[in-house]
């Protein structure tokens, strides 16, 4: 493991026991438990910040698309008719 840092953190009583009762099941000790915790919450946080990033975009770019799909629907239009008008002839 690269160079670690000891820090001390403040849990609830509830919380701790949680956490002990977890590495009695898995055979890890409170470290392991609250790094794996640690890496869990800033994936996670990491991917619902891409998700809103992407909203976000979509959100900016559907005013462009709208006016894009509205200026060329009336191209297609024309073309329509002019199609069936070449079928009728």
């Amino acid at each position: 493991m690269p160079a670690s840092r000891r820090i001390i953190i403040t849990v609830s009583e509830s919380l701790l026991s949680e956490v002990d009762h977890i590495t009695l099941e898995e055979s890890k000790n409170r470290s392991q438990i609250v790094r794996e915790a640690i890496k869990f919450y800033l994936g996670e946080r990491k991917r619902l910040m891409a998700i809103e990033q992407m909203k976000k975009g979509y959100l900016e770019m559907a005013e462009i698309n709208l006016n894009i799909a509205c200026k060329n629907s009336g191209v297609e239009e024309e073309a329509l008719v002019n199609s069936i008008e070449n079928l009728l002839e």
